[in-house]
């Protein structure tokens, strides 16, 4: 008998179409089905078509049946594999799949929580919640009242999976906790409610700002475009393509997000090389590089951004002072893992390499676009005197007409129009960042960080110090409460803008979070994409991640003492060196 295949099913004409696009298919399919992987006969060949129905014909070949009974018995199996992928319903949309997966998924690696830790939780915060009910005992004691709630709101953050509360819910009630008990200690409500308008409008230029970097690069990936850059690395060689991912991310960073860019590199990885544990060792590559790159650009990285946008930091000053430290703290775990076993080993196999989806249309033009738009940024700054975040929604702007215009009538690319990304970005993580930011105004507003401040120039007065503290501090704790903390306690009077303690901060808070996998979003991002262990990451990256991150502060010293930076040519751009 005749082998079949799906392609058989199809009209002669859209046989060669079919051909070429069943590969990418079958790749989605999987990522979308895991469940497609179990059924029996599901296999990829070299032509990229799906040969399950040919399967099943070899093996009933030495039967008699009838070509009817045949086809039936092909069918039923058929609709007995779709009945195992939706068990719930006969018929679903692929959307509904997923989702149904996904529950299954969860329920089967669910292991319930011990309720302990909750009902902890829960208790303490409605005892400090009726305590701050208290006028009086607030308007005596607003410190340690402020200091209970945010220590009891930032226990919830860091054990956010223990205790199963989303990070960002808690932000956001530990801000309007933090600003009503700030209220009542205040002299006077008015005086209060002036301290939240002002901290309100710087908090929400950060937040209008990181709102449009991910729409903007949420654009660009949904048009493939991050291709470009990844289809280039053609390198097998384990410690070249080591060397070339470390690379690529770095500069890739400095540009979008270190959260963005893990996840292009990630996924380029498993395109790349098979799973392995030179796969896990180039990811985690993947996120000292993110980190590393993001700490040298003021667009880079959300806690440079912060300290860009109020003025603690310059764009030109801190691309020269950072370059060569951030490329320090690449460098140096980059040449220590080349020396390991997984990478002198024998490469990975290029010859499983699976198909990427192709490019959507126009996708080169949305690319060059996108990125001039996030680059254009510090020039717009520089060149209007505005906030950066008006130079953000300007770039939005000018994509969001861009892709409606070459969309225009194209009704199945909806998907790829600005309202759809609005709907896929983080938008959680936004919210985090409010709560985050304006907690920490309240702390500020009430002059807590500044006695803290006094406390630490006290008893540690090595800048340098307080710095990589700070650095070491954000492999534990998140960087953003680190940085907004920092810059609540340290004013420009006692540090001016671009001094050593603010360029060693951006430094040292982008990129010591490598030291640990849960240190960043980079990290966590490579721990879910991946399945690493927390302690896998420990016992075979931390040691390298700190090496890189001493190393760099080391180099940001040395450059300080020997007075190295860029050349003076790019010093005297003038739309950049006064931004």
């Amino acid at each position: 008998m005749a082998s079949l295949s799906i392609g058989a099913h199809l009209p002669p004409s859209h046989h060669h179409h079919f051909k070429k696009r069943s590969l990418p298919f079958v790749s989605k399919t999987r990522s979308l089905f895991p469940s497609l992987r179990g059924i029996r006969g599901s296999r990829l060949l070299g032509n990229g078509l799906l040969a399950r129905a040919e399967d099943k014909a070899r093996d009933s070949s030495s039967s008699s049946s009838s070509p009817s009974a045949q086809q039936q018995k092909i069918k039923s199996s058929s609709d007995r594999e779709l009945q195992e992928l939706n068990p719930s319903s006969g018929s679903c949309d692929p959307l509904c799949s997923v989702d149904e997966t996904s529950s299954q998924e969860f329920e089967a690696s669910y292991r319930p929580k011990t309720d302990l830790l909750k009902a902890i939780a829960v208790f303490a915060a409605a005892g400090t919640g009726a305590v701050a009910i208290n006028h009086s005992w607030v308007a005596a004691n607003q410190d340690v009242a402020m200091a209970l709630l945010f220590g009891i709101g930032y226990v919830g953050i860091i054990f956010e999976e223990s205790l199963a509360f989303n990070k960002s819910g808690v932000g956001l009630l530990m801000a309007v906790s933090l600003w009503v008990v700030r209220s009542i200690g205040a002299p006077s409500t008015d005086i209060a409610v002036s301290e939240l308008q002002h901290a309100s409008a710087e908090v929400s230029e950060i937040v209008f700002f990181l709102l449009g970097a991910m729409t903007i690069v949420e654009i660009v990936d949904s048009h493939q475009g991050f291709k470009l850059v990844t289809d280039n690395i053609t390198t097998r060689k384990p410690r070249t393509l080591l060397w070339v991912v470390g690379f690529v991310t770095f500069f890739l960073s400095s540009i979008l997000d270190n959260l963005t860019s893990t996840i292009v590199m990630v996924s380029l990885l498993r395109k790349l090389v098979p799973q392995s544990e030179f796969r896990k060792l180039l990811g985690a590559v993947v996120v000292i590089a993110a980190n590393a790159g993001g700490a040298w650009t003021p667009i880079g990285d959300v806690t440079t951004t912060m300290l860009w946008i109020h003025g603690q930091i310059s764009t030109l000053e801190t691309m020269k002072t950072l370059f060569i430290p951030a490329s320090v703290s690449l460098a140096v775990p980059l040449a220590l893992m080349s020396l390991t076993s997984e990478v002198s080993g024998k490469g990975p196999d290029a010859s499983i390499v699976m198909a990427s989806e192709q490019m959507a249309p126009r996708g080169q033009l949305v690319f060059s676009v996108g990125i001039g738009a996030l680059v254009f940024v510090p020039v717009f700054k520089a060149l209007t005197g505005l906030p950066p975040y008006m130079g953000m929604l300007l770039g939005l702007g000018v994509l969001w007409i861009l892709t409606d215009a070459i969309h225009y009538g194209e009704s199945e690319r909806q998907k790829l129009k600005v309202p759809q990304a609005l709907s896929r970005i983080d938008t959680q993580g936004a919210l985090f960042f409010l709560g985050i930011l304006l907690s920490v105004s309240s702390l500020e507003a009430a002059g807590i960080l500044r006695e803290l401040a006094n406390y630490l120039d006290s008893h540690i007065p090595n800048i340098e110090l307080i710095a990589s503290s700070i650095g070491v501090v954000s492999a534990i704790i998140d960087n953003v409460p680190l940085v907004a903390a920092t810059m609540g306690m340290y004013d420009l009077t006692s540090f001016p803008k671009d001094s050593e303690f603010w360029q060693l901060v951006a430094y040292c808070a982008g990129t010591g979070g490598s030291m640990l996998v849960i240190g960043s979003a980079a990290g966590v991002a490579f721990m879910g994409m991946e399945k690493v262990d927390f302690f896998w990451y420990l016992r075979k990256v931390s040691g390298f991640a700190f090496a890189g991150y001493a190393a760099g502060i080391a180099a940001y010293l040395a450059v300080q003492n020997l007075h190295i930076s860029l050349p003076t040519t790019v010093a005297q751009v003038p739309f950049i060196s006064g931004s």
